[in-house]
Protein backbone atom coordinates (compact mmCIF):
# COMPACT_ATOMS: atom_id res chain seq x y z
CA UNK A 1 0.00 0.00 0.00
CA UNK A 2 1.56 3.28 -1.09
CA UNK A 3 1.69 6.54 0.89
CA UNK A 4 0.65 9.83 -0.70
CA UNK A 5 3.02 12.58 0.32
CA UNK A 6 4.53 15.90 -0.73
CA UNK A 7 8.16 16.86 -1.28
CA UNK A 8 10.18 19.84 -2.50
CA UNK A 9 12.11 19.48 -5.77
CA UNK A 10 14.83 21.69 -7.21
CA UNK A 11 13.28 23.27 -10.31
CA UNK A 12 16.16 25.45 -11.50
CA UNK A 13 19.73 26.34 -10.56
CA UNK A 14 19.89 29.94 -9.35
CA UNK A 15 22.19 32.62 -10.69
CA UNK A 16 22.91 34.73 -7.66
CA UNK A 17 20.28 34.84 -4.93
CA UNK A 18 17.74 31.97 -5.10
CA UNK A 19 14.07 32.77 -5.65
CA UNK A 20 10.88 30.76 -4.98
CA UNK A 21 10.74 29.94 -8.70
CA UNK A 22 13.81 27.71 -8.23
CA UNK A 23 11.73 25.25 -6.18
CA UNK A 24 8.63 23.15 -6.80
CA UNK A 25 6.33 21.39 -4.30
CA UNK A 26 5.32 18.01 -5.74
CA UNK A 27 2.79 15.39 -4.67
CA UNK A 28 4.01 11.83 -5.08
CA UNK A 29 3.37 8.22 -4.06
CA UNK A 30 5.83 6.29 -1.90
CA UNK A 31 5.97 2.50 -2.06
CA UNK A 32 6.01 0.58 1.21
CA UNK A 33 9.49 0.03 2.68
CA UNK A 34 11.45 -2.96 1.46
CA UNK A 35 13.54 -5.25 3.67
CA UNK A 36 15.94 -3.16 5.73
CA UNK A 37 13.98 0.07 5.24
CA UNK A 38 11.62 2.22 7.29
CA UNK A 39 8.86 4.71 6.49
CA UNK A 40 9.29 7.93 8.48
CA UNK A 41 6.75 10.72 8.94
CA UNK A 42 8.66 13.98 9.21
CA UNK A 43 8.16 15.98 12.40
CA UNK A 44 10.59 18.78 11.55
CA UNK A 45 13.29 19.55 8.99
CA UNK A 46 16.36 21.72 8.98
CA UNK A 47 17.37 24.52 6.63
CA UNK A 48 21.09 25.33 6.71
CA UNK A 49 23.49 27.66 4.89
CA UNK A 50 25.43 24.80 3.28
CA UNK A 51 22.31 23.89 1.30
CA UNK A 52 22.86 26.95 -0.91
CA UNK A 53 25.92 25.21 -2.34
CA UNK A 54 23.87 22.10 -3.08
CA UNK A 55 21.75 24.14 -5.49
CA UNK A 56 24.78 24.57 -7.76
CA UNK A 57 26.10 22.01 -10.21
CA UNK A 58 29.72 20.98 -9.93
CA UNK A 59 32.13 19.70 -7.34
CA UNK A 60 31.59 20.51 -3.68
CA UNK A 61 31.89 18.80 -0.30
CA UNK A 62 28.13 18.05 -0.38
CA UNK A 63 26.53 16.42 -3.41
CA UNK A 64 24.55 18.77 -5.63
CA UNK A 65 20.78 18.46 -5.65
CA UNK A 66 19.56 17.19 -9.01
CA UNK A 67 17.05 19.14 -11.07
CA UNK A 68 13.57 17.66 -10.88
CA UNK A 69 14.49 15.48 -7.91
CA UNK A 70 13.63 15.82 -4.20
CA UNK A 71 16.04 17.86 -2.12
CA UNK A 72 17.69 16.49 1.00
CA UNK A 73 18.70 17.66 4.44
CA UNK A 74 18.49 16.86 8.11
CA UNK A 75 15.09 15.85 9.49
CA UNK A 76 13.59 14.22 12.55
CA UNK A 77 10.46 12.12 12.59
CA UNK A 78 8.54 9.05 13.70
CA UNK A 79 8.77 5.59 12.16
CA UNK A 80 5.35 4.50 10.84
CA UNK A 81 6.39 1.25 9.14
CA UNK A 82 9.54 -0.81 9.62
CA UNK A 83 11.19 -3.73 7.85
CA UNK A 84 14.17 -3.61 10.20
CA UNK A 85 14.57 -5.18 13.63
CA UNK A 86 16.98 -2.38 14.55
CA UNK A 87 14.43 0.41 14.11
CA UNK A 88 10.99 -0.49 15.49
CA UNK A 89 7.73 1.27 14.68
CA UNK A 90 7.27 4.33 16.86
CA UNK A 91 10.98 5.17 17.05
CA UNK A 92 11.97 8.83 16.89
CA UNK A 93 14.75 9.09 14.36
CA UNK A 94 17.16 11.50 12.67
CA UNK A 95 17.87 11.08 8.95
CA UNK A 96 19.05 12.97 5.88
CA UNK A 97 15.93 12.98 3.68
CA UNK A 98 14.30 16.22 4.71
CA UNK A 99 12.23 18.57 2.53
CA UNK A 100 9.33 16.07 2.49
CA UNK A 101 6.40 14.91 4.59
CA UNK A 102 7.37 11.23 4.47
CA UNK A 103 10.53 9.36 3.53
CA UNK A 104 11.44 5.74 2.91
CA UNK A 105 14.94 5.39 4.33
CA UNK A 106 17.42 2.55 4.69
CA UNK A 107 17.54 1.64 8.37
CA UNK A 108 21.32 1.95 8.24
CA UNK A 109 20.89 5.64 7.38
CA UNK A 110 18.80 6.63 10.40
CA UNK A 111 19.81 7.37 13.98
CA UNK A 112 17.35 6.26 16.66
CA UNK A 113 17.16 9.19 19.06
CA UNK A 114 17.16 8.74 22.83
CA UNK A 115 14.39 10.16 24.95
CA UNK A 116 15.96 13.15 26.70
CA UNK A 117 13.62 14.58 29.31
CA UNK A 118 12.94 18.27 28.81
CA UNK A 119 14.85 18.44 25.51
CA UNK A 120 12.73 18.96 22.35
CA UNK A 121 13.16 16.56 19.44
CA UNK A 122 14.11 19.48 17.17
CA UNK A 123 17.25 20.09 19.23
CA UNK A 124 18.75 17.11 17.36
CA UNK A 125 18.71 19.36 14.28
CA UNK A 126 20.50 22.17 16.09
CA UNK A 127 22.23 22.33 19.44
CA UNK A 128 22.56 18.51 19.72
CA UNK A 129 22.92 17.96 15.98
CA UNK A 130 25.09 19.05 13.08
CA UNK A 131 25.32 22.76 14.00
CA UNK A 132 26.28 21.93 17.58
CA UNK A 133 28.93 19.44 16.52
CA UNK A 134 30.24 21.98 14.01
CA UNK A 135 30.66 24.54 16.78
CA UNK A 136 32.33 22.00 19.05
CA UNK A 137 34.76 20.62 16.47
CA UNK A 138 35.70 24.03 15.09
CA UNK A 139 36.34 25.63 18.47
CA UNK A 140 38.03 22.81 20.34
CA UNK A 141 39.78 20.76 17.64
CA UNK A 142 40.45 23.14 14.74
CA UNK A 143 41.02 26.38 16.67
CA UNK A 144 42.53 24.54 19.65
CA UNK A 145 40.75 26.73 22.18
CA UNK A 146 42.38 27.05 25.61
CA UNK A 147 41.07 28.53 28.83
CA UNK A 148 41.83 32.25 28.89
CA UNK A 149 41.64 32.73 25.10
CA UNK A 150 39.87 35.76 23.68
CA UNK A 151 37.42 34.60 20.98
CA UNK A 152 35.70 36.36 18.08
CA UNK A 153 32.74 34.72 16.33
CA UNK A 154 31.30 36.04 13.06
CA UNK A 155 27.61 35.43 12.43
CA UNK A 156 27.33 34.89 16.17
CA UNK A 157 23.52 34.89 16.39
CA UNK A 158 23.11 31.94 14.02
CA UNK A 159 22.74 28.24 14.78
CA UNK A 160 26.49 27.59 14.93
CA UNK A 161 27.86 30.94 16.06
CA UNK A 162 25.55 31.28 19.07
CA UNK A 163 26.87 27.95 20.36
CA UNK A 164 30.53 28.67 19.66
CA UNK A 165 30.41 31.75 21.87
CA UNK A 166 28.65 29.94 24.68
CA UNK A 167 30.99 26.93 24.52
CA UNK A 168 33.95 29.31 24.78
CA UNK A 169 32.38 31.15 27.73
CA UNK A 170 31.59 27.89 29.54
CA UNK A 171 35.17 26.68 29.06
CA UNK A 172 36.75 29.83 30.49
CA UNK A 173 37.34 32.29 27.66
CA UNK A 174 38.74 35.64 28.82
CA UNK A 175 36.48 37.42 26.31
CA UNK A 176 33.87 36.42 23.74
CA UNK A 177 33.02 38.91 20.97
CA UNK A 178 30.36 38.35 18.32
CA UNK A 179 29.10 40.07 15.20
CA UNK A 180 25.45 40.02 14.17
CA UNK A 181 23.12 41.75 11.73
CA UNK A 182 20.59 43.59 13.91
CA UNK A 183 20.57 45.51 17.21
CA UNK A 184 18.15 42.92 18.61
CA UNK A 185 20.61 40.11 17.90
CA UNK A 186 23.45 42.10 19.44
CA UNK A 187 21.42 42.51 22.64
CA UNK A 188 20.57 38.80 22.67
CA UNK A 189 24.26 37.90 22.47
CA UNK A 190 25.30 40.12 25.35
CA UNK A 191 22.22 40.04 27.58
CA UNK A 192 21.20 36.38 27.28
CA UNK A 193 24.14 34.38 25.95
CA UNK A 194 26.87 36.00 28.01
CA UNK A 195 29.06 37.40 25.23
CA UNK A 196 31.51 39.98 26.56
CA UNK A 197 30.78 42.29 23.63
CA UNK A 198 28.94 42.25 20.31
CA UNK A 199 28.41 44.62 17.41
CA UNK A 200 26.16 45.09 14.40
CA UNK A 201 28.34 44.74 11.32
CA UNK A 202 26.11 47.24 9.48
CA UNK A 203 27.28 50.03 11.80
CA UNK A 204 30.66 50.52 10.10
CA UNK A 205 33.82 48.71 9.01
CA UNK A 206 34.13 45.38 10.80
CA UNK A 207 37.78 46.05 11.63
CA UNK A 208 36.78 49.24 13.47
CA UNK A 209 33.99 47.57 15.44
CA UNK A 210 36.20 44.59 16.29
CA UNK A 211 39.03 46.85 17.46
CA UNK A 212 36.62 48.65 19.79
CA UNK A 213 35.18 45.38 21.13
CA UNK A 214 38.55 43.64 21.53
CA UNK A 215 41.21 46.38 21.85
CA UNK A 216 43.88 43.91 22.99
CA UNK A 217 43.27 41.54 20.07
CA UNK A 218 41.98 37.99 19.88
CA UNK A 219 43.45 34.50 20.13
CA UNK A 220 40.72 32.55 18.31
CA UNK A 221 38.43 33.37 15.39
CA UNK A 222 35.47 31.22 14.35
CA UNK A 223 34.27 32.29 10.92
CA UNK A 224 30.79 31.74 9.48
CA UNK A 225 30.79 34.81 7.22
CA UNK A 226 34.09 35.31 5.38
CA UNK A 227 34.90 38.44 3.39
CA UNK A 228 35.33 41.58 5.46
CA UNK A 229 35.00 39.62 8.71
CA UNK A 230 37.90 37.34 7.82
CA UNK A 231 40.12 40.26 6.89
CA UNK A 232 39.28 42.08 10.13
CA UNK A 233 39.98 38.97 12.21
CA UNK A 234 43.37 38.39 10.57
CA UNK A 235 44.25 41.94 11.57
CA UNK A 236 43.15 41.36 15.17
CA UNK A 237 44.69 37.93 15.83
CA UNK A 238 47.59 37.91 18.23
CA UNK A 239 50.84 36.01 17.73
CA UNK A 240 50.09 32.33 17.07
CA UNK A 241 46.37 33.05 16.76
CA UNK A 242 44.11 30.32 15.38
CA UNK A 243 41.07 30.50 13.13
CA UNK A 244 38.49 27.82 12.30
CA UNK A 245 36.88 28.62 8.94
CA UNK A 246 33.41 27.07 8.86
CA UNK A 247 31.56 29.10 6.22
CA UNK A 248 31.49 32.27 4.15
CA UNK A 249 27.81 33.12 3.84
CA UNK A 250 28.60 36.66 2.72
CA UNK A 251 29.66 35.24 -0.64
CA UNK A 252 27.20 32.39 -1.17
CA UNK A 253 25.00 34.31 -3.63
CA UNK A 254 27.73 36.21 -5.46
CA UNK A 255 28.00 35.68 -9.21
CA UNK A 256 31.74 36.39 -9.27
CA UNK A 257 34.42 35.26 -6.86
CA UNK A 258 34.77 37.84 -4.06
CA UNK A 259 38.22 39.28 -3.36
CA UNK A 260 40.26 37.59 -0.69
CA UNK A 261 41.65 39.28 2.45
CA UNK A 262 44.20 41.98 1.61
CA UNK A 263 46.31 41.40 4.71
CA UNK A 264 47.40 37.80 4.22
CA UNK A 265 51.04 38.65 4.99
CA UNK A 266 49.97 38.97 8.62
CA UNK A 267 49.39 35.21 8.56
CA UNK A 268 53.13 34.85 8.07
CA UNK A 269 54.31 37.60 10.38
CA UNK A 270 51.95 36.67 13.22
CA UNK A 271 52.44 32.93 12.60
CA UNK A 272 48.71 32.38 12.41
CA UNK A 273 46.88 29.12 11.76
CA UNK A 274 43.79 29.31 9.50
CA UNK A 275 42.06 25.94 9.11
CA UNK A 276 38.99 25.19 7.03
CA UNK A 277 36.91 22.19 8.00
CA UNK A 278 33.85 20.07 7.26
CA UNK A 279 31.96 18.71 10.23
CA UNK A 280 31.58 15.28 8.63
CA UNK A 281 35.30 14.69 9.18
CA UNK A 282 34.93 15.05 12.94
CA UNK A 283 32.06 12.73 13.89
CA UNK A 284 34.36 10.91 16.34
CA UNK A 285 33.79 13.90 18.67
CA UNK A 286 30.03 13.29 18.83
CA UNK A 287 29.95 11.30 22.12
CA UNK A 288 31.94 13.85 24.14
CA UNK A 289 30.07 16.72 22.49
CA UNK A 290 26.60 15.34 23.22
CA UNK A 291 27.44 14.42 26.81
CA UNK A 292 28.76 17.91 27.60
CA UNK A 293 26.02 19.80 25.77
CA UNK A 294 23.15 17.74 27.16
CA UNK A 295 24.49 18.45 30.65
CA UNK A 296 24.69 22.19 29.99
CA UNK A 297 21.14 22.19 28.62
CA UNK A 298 19.76 20.40 31.66
CA UNK A 299 21.56 22.74 34.05
CA UNK A 300 20.38 25.82 32.17
CA UNK A 301 23.96 27.01 31.55
CA UNK A 302 23.49 26.81 27.76
CA UNK A 303 20.81 28.72 25.88
CA UNK A 304 19.40 27.11 22.73
CA UNK A 305 17.05 29.21 20.62
CA UNK A 306 15.05 28.18 17.57
CA UNK A 307 13.30 30.19 14.88
CA UNK A 308 10.40 27.90 13.96
CA UNK A 309 8.43 28.12 10.70
CA UNK A 310 5.19 26.14 10.54
CA UNK A 311 4.39 23.87 7.60
CA UNK A 312 6.18 22.23 4.69
CA UNK A 313 4.54 24.77 2.37
CA UNK A 314 6.74 27.47 3.96
CA UNK A 315 10.04 25.55 3.88
CA UNK A 316 11.42 27.52 0.93
CA UNK A 317 10.53 30.83 2.59
CA UNK A 318 12.33 29.64 5.72
CA UNK A 319 15.40 28.69 3.69
CA UNK A 320 15.56 32.00 1.83
CA UNK A 321 14.96 33.96 5.02
CA UNK A 322 17.76 32.04 6.75
CA UNK A 323 20.18 32.96 3.95
CA UNK A 324 19.24 36.62 4.52
CA UNK A 325 19.86 36.32 8.27
CA UNK A 326 16.23 36.43 9.41
CA UNK A 327 16.75 33.68 12.00
CA UNK A 328 18.04 33.93 15.53
CA UNK A 329 19.57 30.61 16.56
CA UNK A 330 18.56 27.54 14.57
CA UNK A 331 15.99 27.83 11.77
CA UNK A 332 13.62 24.84 11.85
CA UNK A 333 10.55 23.99 9.77
CA UNK A 334 7.90 22.06 11.69
CA UNK A 335 6.27 19.71 9.18
CA UNK A 336 3.84 17.68 11.26
CA UNK A 337 3.30 15.56 14.35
Amino acid sequence: MSTTTREWHLAARPHGEPTPADFRLVETELADPADGQVLVRTTAMSVDPYMRGRMNAGRSYAAAWELGEPMQGGAVGEVLQSRSDRVPVGSRVLHGLGWREHAVVDASQVVVLPELEGIPLTYHLGVLGMPGLTAWAGLFRLAEFHEGDAVFVSGAAGAVGSLVGQFARLRGASAVVGSAGTPEKVRWLTEELGFTAAFDYHDGPVRTSLAAAAPDGIDVFFDNVGGEHLEAAIGALRLHGRAALCGAISGYNTTEAPPGPRNMMLVVGQQLSLRGFIVGSHTDLRPEFQEAVAGWLRSGELVARETVVEGLDHAVTAFLDMLRGANTGKMVVRVGG
